[in-house]
């Protein structure tokens, strides 16, 4: 049996016509029978690197016996030269996070998916403590089960006060050693059946891994690395995910 997290979790290849321009990291949130693909703003669109990939491309399991056959899904970034990704803005400016529908029709007649859904985010942050332990999902500089097509685990822990946004962003802080590639990995908590609902999905949305963090004064020769990450909150996508709550451009306000 596979574990539920695990199919999840999908690797995201950034595309500009036929070249592959980085690798993520996304991870499926259902809503109303609606069927997201979430991941880091920077993903899809980083004004600072002038990062614009027409397409995303994601991999599918398709066969419930055997986990190693995958497809392709291309996921288009535009329609009519307007994004299809929905964002979100707060007091602090931009989230990076977004959501893309993904059109059912489009979808393999079989397919292995587990999804997060409204009902796994956290309701209640006072449950969540500083250094709870909580796992990141995803492609660490692309690596993972190539065989099996399954994504990597790291362990973290909460570090920084949780319900708070760090610095005013709506970002808390991860202790883990993390790389590139994990951009849009969830960030989850083990919680009981009873919590959950779901004996097969026993997981707390927190957030959605973005960056590494560190500091401006430190001394590559001296100091080490902070090895402290953002994380943004997860309860974003109860916005970016309500239909009503979408402009034309695909921005949350």
């Amino acid at each position: 049996m596979i574990e539920s997290l695990l199919v999840a979790v999908t690797r995201v290849s950034t595309m500009s016509a036929r070249t592959m321009l980085t690798g993520a990291t996304g991870f499926f949130f259902e809503r109303d029978d609606r069927l997201f693909l979430v991941t880091s703003r920077h993903v899809v669109f980083d004004e600072a690197s002038h990062h614009r990939p027409d397409r995303l491309e994601i991999e599918l399991h398709v066969d419930p016996k055997n986990i190693a056959v995958v497809t392709q899904l291309a996921i288009p970034l535009y329609r009519d030269n307007q994004p299809v990704w929905r964002q979100g803005v707060d007091s602090g400016g931009s989230v990076d996070i977004v959501a893309v529908e993904l059109e059912r029709a489009a979808l393999p007649q079989t397919i292995l998916l587990s999804s997060f859904t409204p009902y796994h985010l956290v309701t209640e942050f006072d449950q969540i403590e500083v250094g709870t332990a909580v796992l990141i999902v995803g492609f660490p500089l692309g690596f993972h089960d190539n065989l099996h097509h399954l994504p990597v685990a790291r362990q973290a822990v909460i570090a920084s006060a949780f319900g708070i946004r760090f610095q005013g962003q709506g970002y808390f802080l991860t202790d883990a050693i993390m790389h590139r590639g994990t951009s849009g990995a969830p960030v989850v908590a083990r919680v009981t059946m009873e919590r959950s609902g779901r004996a097969d999905f026993p997981w707390m949305l927190l957030g959605v891994h973005a960056a590494r963090m560190d500091v401006s004064n430190r001394d590559s020769n001296e100091d080490e690395r902070l090895n402290l990450n953002c994380a943004w909150y997860a309860d974003v996508l109860l916005t970016l995910t309500d239909e009503s709550g979408v402009t034309a451009k695909g921005t949350v306000g």
